[in-house]
């Protein structure tokens, strides 16, 4: 399942969080803040699909995330190697070096971690 662009920026905050009520979420958006029925909607989507759950405190809930960060992106890129580059990890290197403008600096960071895997293995 996945999120949609609003809710993946409210998840991102609640990632940031770690846990949150409604007014600690609505505080870290930028200006223009969405209205707080939009952000209440967004949370009972986001815990409907499993992403998010809360605790009651009297009236009010304490949000926090069910899936990590990393997991949820990780699914993300995976699937964008899948569909997008013929399920082919090397494809999507060479597109994402080639096509990012990548800095020499940054190159030699990439290729650092590359050989790190590769000493792992």
């Amino acid at each position: 399942m996945q999120l949609s662009k609003s809710e993946e920026e409210l998840m991102n905050i609640l990632w940031k969080q770690k846990k949150a009520f409604m007014k600690d979420l609505l505080e870290e958006y930028p200006k223009p803040k969405p209205a707080t029925t939009t952000v209440a909607t967004l949370l009972k989507r986001m815990t409907d699909k499993g992403f998010i759950d809360y605790k009651n405190f009297g009236r009010s809930r304490e949000y926090f995330p069910l899936v990590k960060k990393k997991d949820y992106f990780s699914k993300h890129v995976n699937g964008l190697i899948k569909n997008f580059f013929n399920d082919s990890a090397s494809q999507f290197a060479s597109f994402f070096t080639q096509e990012t403008n990548l800095s020499k600096t940054e190159l030699e960071d990439l290729k650092k971690l590359i050989d790190s895997e590769i000493k792992k293995k």
